[in-house]
């Protein structure tokens, strides 16, 4: 039995104080006694003193994958368990809620967002109305991409990512993907955005690009099921499909294209065509890019090994997917759902199951996911409910459906701040996120503005 509150006072029990912050690690890992009557408070205190820390370092504290938010005598009233009894206390650096910043206002609805890093680090955001944008972070609008008479895309954007700091790509409804050169002018306020190739291969809208500048290349998820693989240089790239490229007929019978502005158009290395629905996420293997990873309405994540564009591993869910995320130092890959949830799916041969873990919370179907730069353990979620939802995917409990966890924090939209709360997913939906060291969280959506939170590590 647990002690009663006022013997709690000078009740101990046994706690093996543990954590996976190599900088925070304990040399000596033993057990040690301490009060039952112990919050978060006086147990950060104690691991600061034990870690002879000059400048304190806030704490969590996890029992069993649950943050400890009572005192350690009502934790094991809670759950049963006796003084007797020695428990396991993992040991986390604290975080405080990351804070509304600022808004970026667009004319349209916001589909993407992505952050170049630097001195001066500089912000992406893709729109419906067919234009990119390059924002410094004082809100200001560097450059905004020419329309489709001076090469532009032909109908709204759905995805666009930094390649290096000169260069973009963007996927649009228009079934294209284009390559952009970006330039800065010496003063830092002005830009410009100048296209410089149209990639053609795929049959339908391009809904997620993703691309790895070290290798050169990029991969794109289409609504017509199939994943494009792209080499960013000209010289390296297939001739452009000449059924798919646009073309009008002159009075001699002659074609050409439909563009004023004439730009090179290639095709793509490879188009994998596994899928049998949409492919709504694409991202390479953080730690090897030969191999990428696809998230698909079919309810499917897949495994390509892309030297040889062929399909290595399927692992299905109960539920159509639209996004994908990797978590590598856990071996794990993120995939969110229209079953509101995010399934953390191992895709490893040997994984025993499909779900290695389930993350609930949203109300509606979560469309975008970012791992936490700074920690491997934590990641934000974007949904149509209108919220991010910041999680740690050691704070879980077991549950019918196996390992389930809750989110730390939700990040509601400040643009509806004071209005008339809208049903779920009515002019609320978040349609992207990032996350950024420098910069904090940004988020895109239907309120057509890039939202910033951001937050310090430590409390």
């Amino acid at each position: 039995m647990a002690a009663t509150s006022g013997e709690s006072q000078n009740t101990q029990v046994r706690v093996r104080l543990t954590t996976r912050d190599t900088d925070l690690a304990l040399d000596d890992a033993a057990p040690i006694l301490i009060p039952t009557s112990f919050r978060r408070y006086a147990l950060s205190t104690l691991v600061n003193s034990l870690l002879g820390s000059e400048k304190s370092i806030p704490l969590e504290f996890l029992i069993n994958g649950k943050y400890l938010r009572t005192t350690v005598d009502e934790y094991l009233a809670d759950n049963g368990l006796s003084v007797e009894t020695t428990l396991t206390v993992e040991y986390v650096r604290a975080r405080i809620p990351p804070q509304y910043l600022t808004s970026f206002e667009h004319d349209d609805w916001v589909s993407d967002v992505d952050v170049l890093s630097g001195q001066s680090p500089r912000i992406l955001s893709a729109s419906y109305d067919g234009h990119l944008r390059v924002w410094n972070t004082s809100s200001q609008v560097l450059a905004t991409s020419p329309g489709v008479a001076h090469g532009g895309h032909g109908s709204f954007i759905k995805s666009a990512k930094f390649i290096s700091p000169n260069q973009i790509v963007s996927g649009s409804f228009d079934r294209t993907l284009r390559l952009w050169k970006y330039t800065e002018e010496q003063d830092g306020f002005s830009a410009s955005l100048t296209p410089q190739l149209e990639l053609y291969g795929h049959k339908s809208s391009v809904d997620s690009v993703c691309p790895h500048p070290g290798s050169g290349r990029i991969l794109s998820g289409s609504a017509d099921h199939s994943i494009g693989f792209w080499s960013t240089r000209k010289a390296d790239a297939p001739a452009a499909p000449e059924a798919q490229v646009p073309r009008s007929r002159t009075k001699d019978g002659k074609r050409r294209k439909l563009s004023e502005t004439s730009l090179p158009q290639r095709g793509p290395l490879a188009l994998m065509q596994q899928h049998t629905g949409p492919v709504s996420g694409v991202i390479f293997d953080s730690n090897d890019s030969t191999v990428g990873y696809s998230s698909s309405w079919d309810q499917t994540v897949r495994t390509w090994d892309l030297v040889t564009a062929s399909l290595v591993d399927t692992r299905t869910t109960s539920s159509a997917l639209f996004c994908v995320e990797h978590m590598p130092s856990l071996h794990l890959i993120a995939a969110g759902s229209i079953s509101r949830v995010i399934k953390l799916i191992d895709p490893r041969a040997s994984a025993a199951t499909v779900a290695a873990m389930t993350l609930k919370g949203h109300k509606n179907s979560v469309v975008s996911l970012a791992r936490d730069p700074s920690n491997d353990y934590t990641l934000v979620s974007a949904s149509h409910d209108g919220t991010c939802r910041v999680w740690d995917v050691r704070s879980t409990q077991q549950e019918k459906e196996g390992a389930v966890g809750h989110s730390l924090y939700t990040l509601p939209r400040a643009s509806l701040e004071g209005k008339a709360s809208s049903a779920v997913g009515e002019g609320l939906k978040v349609f992207a996120v990032c996350w950024h060291n420098e910069v904090g969280i940004l988020s895109a959506g239907e309120d057509k503005v890039v939202q910033i939170n951001r937050g310090n590590d430590e409390t």
